[in-house]
């Protein structure tokens, strides 16, 4: 798989991640050894880059990965993990305290000393101008609790603020064909600055799978049932923000795009990784299948220029208007 830099950490990462929120909650039931599976599967299609949170599954993501991690030792992965999201976001809750408590945990659940990189979970927007956070953070690094940390964000305004700051390894913000705004100035800036890009959502909750129909239903609980208007956290998480018919038309348009013994979800992939700023991609999954298709987008060649244009002129035509100015 083709490896591309995270600078602030002195390494290479496989192109193509793994999220693992799936491993967690929120996506339905995946029990223990299927989870287990996935995290095989991936990193034997070439996957070393494992982004987790100590949110997902109230921990029970981190713990799987642990296990896994103590298994497969010599694997060469790097684990992120992220960190606020199970306190009420309110920006004073982001403070020395509880970063300490959170990374304790964190360590405890993935077994580790020092991790490799720590984000901060979208939190609300005046942490990320805030200098007693990014000193605390700084303190983590010099503990080794952590080797670098990140951000992860909502919003492109978000992710500005954050790349300005020199302490900075990261940005996890969503990218995907629905959601084409970070390429305007996020990306160069990242660029710039030394600064990952994290590339998560990138197939819009499963719609650029192109598996989904007007009648397809999800279970309980699952977010694809309960966010879909934002009631449980940023609706921008769910299905990238963009409606369900409206994702279904484009994906429709979008289909006759997909090269020839491709998927919809590796064409989507394709599209990510073609933008060259991106250091990594982390398409969840829930089966090993899934997370070894999701490798092999990695295998396909460029998209070119012209379906670039054609992804472009769908996004213009029926998601722009959907999300273009919210995020």
């Amino acid at each position: 798989m083709e490896q591309r830099s995270l600078p602030r950490l002195d390494r290479t990462i496989g192109v193509i991640g793994l999220g693992c929120w799936q491993l967690g909650a929120d996506w339905g039931e995946v029990d223990e050894d299927e989870a287990l599976g996935v995290l095989n599967a991936a990193v034997d299609t070439g996957v070393t880059f494992l982004d987790t949170a100590d949110f997902y599954g109230d921990g029970r993501s981190e713990a799987l990965i642990g296990r896994f991690l103590r298994e497969r030792r010599d694997a060469g992965i790097t684990t992120a993990t992220k960190m606020g999201r199970r306190v009420d976001q309110v920006p004073e809750n982001y403070n020395r305290k509880n970063f300490l408590a959170w990374n304790d945990r964190s360590r405890a659940n993935l077994g580790v000393d020092t991790i490799d990189l720590v984000q901060l979970h979208c939190p609300p927007t005046p942490v990320y101008s805030r200098d007693e956070v990014y000193d605390a953070l700084d303190e983590l690094v010099e503990l080794e609790r952590i080797k670098a940390y990140g951000i992860s964000v909502e919003t492109v305004d978000e992710a500005l603020t954050a790349i300005a700051r020199p302490g900075i390894a990261s940005v996890q913000i969503i990218l995907n064909v629905f959601r084409q705004k970070p390429l305007e100035q996020v990306l160069s800036s990242a660029a710039d600055s030394g600064v990952a890009i994290i590339a998560r959502v990138p197939l819009a909750s499963g719609l650029l799978s192109g598996r989904y129909r007007p009648d397809t239903t999800f279970a309980p609980d699952d977010h694809r049932t309960f966010n879909r208007h934002g009631e449980a956290f940023d609706v921008g998480e769910t299905f990238a923000g963009v409606p369900f018919d409206v994702g279904l038309q484009a994906v429709e348009r979008l289909r006759p795009l997909v090269p020839a013994a491709a998927t919809m979800a590796q064409f989507a992939l394709r599209w990510i990784i073609d933008q060259p700023q991106v250091t990594v991609v982390i398409p969840g999954a829930r089966n090993p299948q899934q997370a070894a298709g999701n490798a092999a987008a990695a295998d396909l060649a460029p998209l070119g220029d012209d379906v670039h244009a054609k992804v472009t002129a769908v996004y213009d035509d029926l998601i722009r208007p959907h999300v273009h100015h919210r995020w």
